[in-house]
């Protein structure tokens, strides 16, 4: 039986609880469905520590035939300098601080790299790209309303165009309309270098962006981890990102 490639994973992190007088350790854990798809796709998926050890995430680059990092809490506007007031409770400063240098390391080493959500979003900041930090703002194409983007995990709630011929369209089996779940009220902005964008939910939101001159380097707004089981496109993708781990 041929190995299964190796997919890191990047940890969720929970701050710690409080019970009686002690405080127990913040946790660090990945999703049970994020697991599963990359086990269904063909990989083997490993957690990572989260660490601002830099020689620790060389150390996990160079072992990893690919990396997956997951959504969460919104990405700090103070990484790409905007200095405005913003909900601290909305953050993840751990997170940050772990996936920054992690993204651009696997980016460096040119391994497969697939990202969900908030992973799509750091992944444009770490190239030098912005977030728009509120989707409501953005409106819609005219003669459209925009869909319902937060709140909607298990199914889909709305089409996506991804661009004919681009790397996403490719992984998803070759598919330029797709339906997708949706559970974001940040999304892409100003594109960070090398980024591409090559979908948009049909309200005009973008949805998913690729970095050129990569071998596998794809993020997509939505959560393909909650709905791979029943949207085969979505299957597609992890199948698609395991393959070139494989190959990594």
């Amino acid at each position: 039986m041929a190995r299964r490639p190796v997919v890191l994973v990047a940890p969720r992190w929970e701050a710690p609880v409080v019970e009686g007088s002690e405080t127990i350790a913040p946790q660090e854990a990945i999703a049970d469905c994020f697991v599963d798809a990359i086990i269904a796709a063909g990989g083997l998926p490993l957690m990572m520590a989260l660490t601002e050890d830099e020689d620790v995430i060389a150390d996990y680059v160079a072992q990893a035939d690919g990396v997956a990092v997951p959504g969460g809490p919104d990405v700090s506007p103070a990484l790409w300098g905007d200095e405005r007031p913003y909900d601290p409770a909305l953050l993840c400063p751990q997170r940050d601080a772990f996936e920054l240098p992690l993204l651009r390391a696997v980016i460096a080493a040119d391994k497969p790299l697939l990202t969900t959500c908030r992973g799509t979003q750091l992944l444009n900041v770490a190239l030098g790209g912005t977030l728009c930090m509120d989707v409501p703002s953005l409106g819609a194409r005219e003669g459209m309303v925009q869909w319902r983007h937060t709140g909607v995990l298990t199914d889909v709630c709305h089409p996506v165009e991804v661009e004919e011929g681009s790397l996403l369209s490719r992984a998803l089996g070759g598919e330029t309309l797709v339906q997708a779940n949706s559970a974001h009220h940040c999304c892409v902005d100003r594109l960070g270098e090398g980024v591409r964008l090559v979908a948009r939910a049909t309200d005009g939101v973008p949805e998913g962006i690729e970095v050129t001159g990569r071998r596998f380097c794809v993020g997509v707004q939505w959560h393909p981890e909650y709905t791979w089981r029943k949207v085969g496109t979505d299957l597609a993708l992890w199948k698609s990102f395991v393959d070139a781990c494989r190959f990594a």
